[in-house]
């Protein structure tokens, strides 16, 4: 069962002075768990570059181009292993963002844009929201990424699982179940911002950072053109087959991974009359994934809560560090036991609207309103 805390002044089963404060929950790790070492990281970057390009090739030299019932079996399996390997490429990009790949902030930008670009994935723009996703995490107003419908925007037709395939990209272009309310103006977004837009009119970002929005743009761009040449020299088919396959199923883990982490019926989001920044971290679920992913995916799932709260953390410490916490935070440590597969039918039939904006909220289900009300009907 998924454990619960309280924001001071929520009702919930662990009262507010029962919180740590972040320090204490810093002294419960041990130290060397904070120290960041170059040359790990880029074992962990090589490891994940070889595992595709490996993929890569040995698919190139077994599996036929020319499409049939039985090929076309054997290249969705590819795009979903081969996307299952990438995944670790975007982990490292994530990680180098944090500042967690390294104590140098050239070494991790450097690392990060190319992996980012390579996978399509708009890198400086992409921090800044990510990092206030950290810095606002559930709250009703300000948070980045999964923040939650009221009940008048749900979708009729609920078709909640469509957000593992276009989720990603949604967000990125129309900024779907971000935030509420610009981190620049502190007012309501005045239009939909995107990730992709340096202009003043793009709220997303302040005017320091539109060089560097910029930037990740025409890296995206960059990689746009390599592909455009790839299909030139190779065949839009085969390009499609060999990346673009495995890229959605990138984006697919990804909004799998911040869909679970962060949506729970049991898992509270706040107001600004009640959000903190640590109960805001500490509502965060880990999972339990299959070995073989955990491994490949650097641990991201299975040890989200510590990253919450100590992001510049590097992931292969992640670990020992999770462990510290856990038996640190007891009840105020979030596990959901389930597996994923049930865990994403759960997140999907009851995980769709808050009643309000303000206090204390938790996820309602339009699925079980409308069996109700057919229930009373009925009668």
């Amino acid at each position: 069962m998924c454990k619960v805390i309280a924001a001071p002044g929520a009702a919930g089963c662990n009262s507010a002075a029962a919180m740590p404060t972040l320090g204490e929950i810093r002294a419960s790790i041990p130290k060397h768990c904070f120290e960041r070492s170059l040359v790990k990281s880029l074992f962990y970057t090589l490891r994940s570059v070889l595992f595709t390009a490996g993929f890569g090739a040995a698919a190139c030299s077994v599996l036929p181009m020319e499409l049939t019932a039985n090929s076309s079996a054997l290249w969705v399996c590819y795009a979903i292993v081969q996307g299952t390997i990438m995944m670790g490429l975007w982990v490292e990009a994530h990680e180098a963002g944090h500042m967690a790949y390294s104590s140098s902030p050239i070494a991790n930008d450097a690392v990060g844009f190319c992996l980012h670009s390579f996978l399509l994935v708009p890198y400086f723009s992409w921090q800044k929201s990510h990092n206030t996703h950290h810095a606002r995490c559930n709250h009703l107003l300000d948070g980045e990424t999964h923040n939650p419908d009221l009940k008048r925007k749900v979708s009729k037709s609920l078709d909640k699982m469509l957000h593992l395939v276009f989720g990603w990209v949604l967000y990125l272009v129309f900024h779907t179940t971000g935030s509420r309310r610009s981190p620049v103006t502190g007012e309501r977004y005045k239009r939909k911002p995107n990730h992709f837009s340096p202009f003043a009119s793009n709220e997303l970002f302040a005017e320091k950072l539109r060089f560097k929005v910029l930037l990740s743009s025409l890296g995206v761009a960059g990689m746009l053109g390599l592909l455009a040449l790839a299909s030139a020299e190779v065949g839009l088919k085969a390009v499609a087959l060999l990346y673009f396959g495995p890229y959605v199923v990138v984006n697919g883990w990804l909004v799998l991974y911040t869909w679970l982490q962060h949506c729970h019926p049991d898992v509270p989001f706040y107001g600004e009359d009640s959000w903190n920044w640590l109960a805001g971290a500490l509502s965060t679920v880990d999972r339990p994934y299959p070995w073989v992913v955990d491994e490949l995916h650097h641990h991201i799932g299975s040890t989200h809560v510590c990253h919450h709260v100590f992001h510049e953390l590097p992931h292969y410490h992640a670990v020992e560090a999770t462990a510290a916490i856990k038996a640190f935070l007891g009840d105020h440590y979030r596990f959901e036991p389930m597996g994923i597969t049930a865990s994403l039918f759960q997140t999907a039939k009851h995980c769709h609207y808050v009643e309000a904006l303000d206090g204390v909220q938790y996820f309602q289900s339009a699925i079980d309103d409308r069996r109700a009300a057919q229930k009373a009907k009925d009668l």
